[in-house]
């Protein structure tokens, strides 16, 4: 007994008087240092006050921030797809030669193949075109609001896809293959670059109030790479996120760690057992990441507390353009809070020919009645990234699964063509007011600097600072990638940044 005694006071530490006031002036002055810091403003903030918005995850996560290849010009994406196949000729491609020979056969052009038949002789847009901006851009007067911002835009006039199908050709412009199963643009772009925030989900969609679009989730799987990098929806009506909150009976946030913790770690262990899993890595990672935003969504997804003038902004005080300007306001609360790539839809084929933009019917009805949903909505999204700092950082992308046929169909209607479709970028250091490529006299065929997915996707990358050709995943036997063995940058677009 007596020896354990001596063991106990030899480990006994005893300090000198020096010692003592060595060490007490030391954290005396830690304190004063501390002090002046603060003062500063050099210190760290609070976890709660930066918890929302940061770039820290957890060891392993599939979401944590990766370096890009080379210094970026867009640090978030927000891709606006029109569903149904909006016409060129009637929105952004104007065409005289359409007016000229309004009535008369398409000739010259070879063999003209539609969809669903009934071609009939070349149709004039029943809407009237204007020009605009500096540049003189031509925009029908579908877009009122968008028309005001044309020195904003690059329009692309000669993007040209495969198929004339809606869903293979959802699939070739959301994936850059026109068969089902490969990884979309979002789930290639978060595998290449993660999230800078650790507390939403990096890739987000967001589709109509009315129902998905052609094709469904396929737009924005995760196809072959890893499942963590396919895209989490969120509604565009009532609660954005489902079952956000626990129920007020639930256990305490410290209780649901420890429990999350816990099964984490069982995850864990059988995944060292099954190497390979990239579904059961996905649900180890979802399960994290839904528990980080039950404190943060909430706040990212209220647009309660946005002022009335930016509702008005983006139109959310007419019923017509409600549902779409809600879609994008979030996305720029989305913007704001780091997520990296988000996707609107607009149209829903729970009756196709009326919620979508599939104009077989009637032009003149169908984008009469989806131009003026997304038109102010659009404007007042870019408008707002604009007058906050984000437009030179953020890529907005509008754009189709394909345009549609100059001959009309039934007299009336337009059917699909794959062969010509507008699109408009801006933001992102993009010069706005130019003229990419061109169809032909009636807008039949992208004639001058044909643009493929693989070419918009490749460029697409190099905004956000990736080398196309790098990123690459290995499945079936070769490196896989995004533009396939394909894709060349659009030079307008990625070879010069927007003039002071």
């Amino acid at each position: 007994m007596a020896g354990l005694c001596d063991r106990r006071m030899s480990k006994r530490r005893f300090v000198s008087r020096r010692d003592f006031l060595f060490e007490a002036g030391s954290g005396i002055s830690g304190l004063a240092l501390l002090c002046l810091l603060g003062e500063d403003g050099l210190l760290a903030a609070p976890t709660g006050a930066t918890g929302c918005a940061s770039p820290e995850g957890f060891a392993g996560s599939p979401y944590l921030p990766k370096p890009p290849h080379f210094k970026p010009r867009a640090k978030s994406v927000i891709s606006l797809f029109m569903s149904g196949g909006v016409s060129h000729v009637d929105t952004f491609d104007y065409k005289p030669e359409l007016v000229k020979y309004h009535g008369m056969p398409l000739q010259g052009k070879g063999e003209v193949r539609v969809r669903q038949g009934f071609p009939g002789p070349l149709m004039k847009s029943p809407y009237t075109f204007s020009q605009y901006g500096q540049a003189g851009a031509w925009v029908s007067e579908l877009f009122p609001h968008i028309a005001t911002m044309v020195d904003e835009l690059a329009f692309v006039h000669s993007c040209q896809g495969k198929s004339n199908d809606h869903v293979l050709s959802h699939y070739e412009w959301n994936t850059g293959s026109i068969l089902m199963g490969f990884p979309s643009v979002g789930a290639w772009v978060t595998y290449g670059l993660g999230s800078e925030n650790q507390n939403l989900p990096g890739f987000v969609v967001i589709y109509d109030a009315r129902g998905g679009p052609f094709s469904g989730p396929a737009n924005w799987s995760a196809g072959f790479l890893p499942a963590a990098y396919q895209g989490t929806v969120f509604r565009a009506t009532g609660d954005p996120i489902l079952d956000l909150s626990p129920p007020s009976q639930y256990v305490t946030p410290e209780e649901e760690r420890a429990r999350l913790d816990q099964l984490n770690w069982m995850n864990q262990n059988h995944a060292e057992q099954h190497p390979g899993s990239s579904e059961l890595a996905a649900r180890i990672a979802s399960y994290e990441l839904a528990y980080r935003m039950q404190m943060c969504a909430p706040e990212a997804v209220d647009i309660s507390k946005e002022s009335e003038e930016t509702k008005r902004l983006y139109g959310l005080d007419n019923p017509v353009s409600e549902g779409f300007g809600k879609q994008c306001l979030l996305a720029r609360r989305l913007v704001e809070r780091g997520v990296r790539f988000i996707q609107l839809y607009n149209g829903s084929i729970v009756n196709q020919n009326v919620d979508t933009w599939d104009a077989h019917a009637s032009i003149r009805d169908n984008h009469g009645m989806h131009a003026p949903e997304v038109d102010k909505p659009i404007a007042g999204l870019i408008t707002d990234l604009k007058r906050r700092g984000l437009l030179d950082e953020t890529l907005v992308m509008w754009h189709s699964e394909f345009g549609r046929m100059p001959i009309s169909q039934r007299g009336v209607g337009r059917d699909h063509n794959p062969g010509a479709m507008t699109v408009f970028l801006a933001g992102a250091g993009i010069q706005g007011g130019q003229k990419i490529g061109a169809t032909d006299e009636v807008g039949y065929k992208a004639e001058e600097q044909v643009v493929t997915p693989h070419d918009l996707h490749a460029t697409l990358l190099h905004l956000l600072g990736l080398d196309h050709k790098r990123v690459t995943y290995y499945f079936n036997g070769r490196h896989m990638r995004l533009t396939d063995v394909a894709g060349e940058l659009i030079p307008q677009i990625a070879g010069q940044t927007k003039r002071a």
